[in-house]
């Protein structure tokens, strides 16, 4: 049989991983059912490696996992689990250490993950390490409390580009010499770091293996170009483009696994050293550097920043930006690229970042305010230079990458759940009449006493995560925890400012607009029928007539309406709440909007609320209205409403858009969606996740996911696949493109 000796072409084999992709994710899908978050790149272990798992969620769903045979976890705690750096390093590293290879002779790297850490931990939250005085709040206010919550913060992938795995591993040898009662915490350290070596040294011979058999000349070239690169790379840092896109993808694969960590951070900026030294020399073309990138993202849906400024304001857009744009773009799959918008930033990368969004219909890019962002984080008493320095690293967030401390995205006040214990709280008071007033003063009683029992978490999971679960692996490229011998969540990097989201916006709001609209104002219901209503989740024929009454009103987004007014007096008081004073342990905390994707289970223990909403149904998303607020969906009324209740101190409360397809048709859709996201950011706005997406194609998708395996969507802050998604998910979904699938 004749070989073709003609070189396949960087786009040929892109859509040969992209087909490879597709395959994988439904063998995935298939094997483990639905994923309600970002499409990690997991493929499944060979046939003859795999171990099925079942267990019941806390929502009381079956769960099926499927693991890596073979690895047995040492426990070092009666109750099965195992606790502390040692343990958890020298566990993680048995783990990488029976990792099977995986090497696609189409891509320019090598590696791919096959299981999850937190697959094989047992125990849980260490059981001694008690905190049940904060369990009743907890409970009554329905609260996430972030403790025992993972990554969540930033590395500083230039510390690993500078020292490779041989540098890093001499830097533990130096920070052990100079700490020696922290042995315990650097034997965690060095346990995974070898085991790193050892991953990447298997891949390495594997590609060598794989290049015997291999029949096409240019595919062999590439497999012993990759067994020469990963040999090196398992001591050297790495030298070319591709070496660094090769090294920051085994860090993020490590990462990834060991604790779901997805921040790249400005990988535009980290990888042009490497682009403009290759570049000069005529040593790599923009095509190739492009494929490179698209093999990075292919293997994870990393978080990553293109442009913004520097920390004396000079916008860091460059060459790469456009590049790492143009991979996503050509690859188009999952990806979490965030294009930063400003009055100092490159405007051509606002504008092919919307032609890539129209072009894709994939939800890639997002765009970030960085300049609010960062004038907002200096009021924290910060200098301005240090706000500029936050890179873009996940869902609604940023950090300093290696410096700061964040738990970003892990810690979520359910505003609609304290609002309820307000309600009932106000309704059984018979010494007091209710009223609108006396509604807010309890709640907003109620609001601080939600935040200080958060504030009193937050304390103690700083002073005990490291006894539980450390950070080993964004430790190693922090700045501080080698040298101190301290992990990241106990002292071991310079800046702790602790995010605090709320959820539930638009449901209190309309709840305390619709009383004072349709109870004081117009009298249309008592306090006591309104009690009635809400108390039977609206039953019978009377209760639907005032649900409806209540849900009627002009809503938060229509613009100038009294809910717009109650939006951001709650965004207000939450903002007030968080800021008034730090933890206990004098921590700062930092207020944002979102609910990621939690407005199903946050819903769900919260009963009827006075907007209309039923006992159980999902929250509002983030701090977006909820959808239909506007019949006309008028983006503008939107964007200046969430403009409106931002924060104002660093952290975001993004606006998720749903746009029609038909607006892309020409150059005036482009200039009028550039137009909307320039001036959402003037107003103040910190984020905008859009979806361009065909209403029709969507509902059709819903019903028959199977074909559209390859249909992307922007759920919250993550991209995902929408057949991936459960059905009550894909119901959330489907209802804010179709009430708000709107033209510019």
């Amino acid at each position: 049989m004749d070989v073709d000796t003609v070189a396949l072409s960087y786009r040929q084999r892109l859509e040969a991983l992209r087909a490879s992709k597709l395959k994988a994710n439904a063998a995935k899908q298939a094997a483990t059912g639905y994923l309600n978050a970002d499409d990690l790149a997991i493929i499944l272990p060979p046939e003859d490696r795999r171990k099925v798992t079942e267990a019941i969620s806390g929502s009381g769903q079956k769960i099926r996992d499927v693991l890596l045979d073979g690895v047995e976890m040492v426990s070092n705690h009666p109750n099965g689990g195992f606790y502390g750096p040692k343990a958890v390093g020298e566990n993680y590293g048995r783990l990488l250490r029976a990792h099977p290879p995986y090497v696609d002779p189409m891509s320019s790297l090598a590696g791919a993950y096959m299981t999850n850490f937190g697959s094989y931990r047992k125990g849980g939250w260490k059981p001694e390490l008690d905190y049940s005085w904060l369990h009743a709040d907890q409970r009554r206010y329905a609260l996430i409390p972030g403790i025992g919550a993972a990554q969540h913060f930033c590395q500083d992938l230039a510390i690993g580009l500078e020292l490779g795995w041989g540098g890093i591993l001499a830097k533990i040898a130096r920070g052990r010499h100079d700490n020696p009662e922290a042995n315990a915490f650097y034997d965690g350290l060095e346990a995974v770091a070898t085991g790193i070596q050892d991953w990447i040294a298997r891949n390495a011979e594997h590609a060598r293996r794989l290049a015997v058999d291999e029949e096409r000349p240019d595919l062999r070239a590439n497999l012993l170009e990759m067994a020469d690169i990963n040999q090196r790379l398992v001591t050297e840092p790495p030298r070319t483009f591709r070496e660094a896109c090769q090294w920051i993808l085994w860090y993020q694969m490590s990462a990834r696994m060991y604790n779901g960590s997805g921040s790249l951070g400005r990988l535009d900026v980290l990888l042009t050293p490497f682009y403009e030294r290759e570049h000069a020399a005529g040593t790599l073309d923009d095509d190739e550097a492009i494929f490179d990138l698209a093999c990075l993202l292919l293997r994870d849906t990393a978080y990553i920043q293109l442009g913004g400024p520097g920390p004396d304001g000079a916008d860091l857009t460059n060459r790469v930006s456009y590049l790492v744009l143009e991979a996503a773009h050509r690859l188009r799959v999952p990806a979490n690229v965030g294009v930063c918008v400003g009055e100092h930033v490159d405007p051509g990368l606002l504008r092919r970042g919307v032609e890539v969004l129209f072009a894709d219909r994939a939800g890639t890019p997002k765009f970030l305010g960085v300049e609010n962002t960062a004038h907002d984080f200096a009021k924290n008493g910060y200098p301005l230079a240090l706000g500029r320095q936050r890179a873009y690293s996940g869902c609604h967030w940023s950090a300093i990458p290696g410096r700061e401390y964040t738990m970003n995205d892990c810690v979520k006040i359910n505003l609609a759940a304290v609002f309820e214990v307000a309600w009932r709280e106000m309704l059984e008071d018979t010494t007091t009449p209710p009223s609108v007033d006396n509604l807010w003063a309890r709640y907003t009683r109620h609001l601080r006493r939600a935040t200080d029992t958060i504030a009193a978490g937050l304390d103690f999971h700083l002073a005990h995560m490291h006894e539980v679960f450390p950070e080993l692996v964004l430790d190693l490229l922090s700045h501080g925890p080698i040298e101190r011998g301290r992990d990241a969540t106990d002292g071991g990097v310079e800046f702790y400012n602790l995010c605090v989201d709320a959820a539930a916006l638009a449901t209190v709001a309309d709840a305390f607009a619709a009383l004072e609209q349709r109870v004081e104002r117009e009298g249309r219901l008592t306090w006591d029928e309104i009690a009635r209503h809400v108390a039977s989740d609206w039953a019978g024929p009377d209760g639907e007539r005032a649900r409806l009454m209540m849900k009627s009103i002009p809503r938060y987004g229509v613009g100038g309406t009294c809910a717009d007014a109650w939006a951001r007096r709650v965004s207000a008081a939450f903002t007030e709440a968080v800021k008034a004073r730090p933890t206990p342990a004098g921590r700062n905390m930092i207020p944002g909007i979102f609910s990621w994707a939690s407005t199903i289970a946050m819903g769900k223990d919260v009963g009827a609320t006075p907007n209309g909403r039923r006992a159980g149904e999902p929250i509002s998303h983030g701090a977006n209205p909820d959808p239909g607020f506007r019949k006309d969906g008028a983006p503008s009324a939107l964007a200046a409403a969430i403009a409106a209740v931002q924060p104002g101190y660093g952290n975001t409360a993004p606006m998720q858009l749903e746009v029609d397809p038909g607006l892309a048709r020409d150059e005036e859709g482009v200039d009028h969606m550039v137009d909307l996201i320039r001036t959402h950011f003037r107003l103040g706005g910190t984020q905008i996740n859009l979806n361009v997406m065909d209403a029709a194609q969507v509902l059709e998708a819903h019903r028959d996911p199977s074909r559209y395996p390859d249909l992307v969507v922007r759920v919250t802050g993550f991209s995902a696949y929408f057949a991936s998604l459960s059905p009550d998910f894909r119901q959330l979904v489907v209802d804010r493109i179709i009430n708000e699938s709107v033209g510019v």
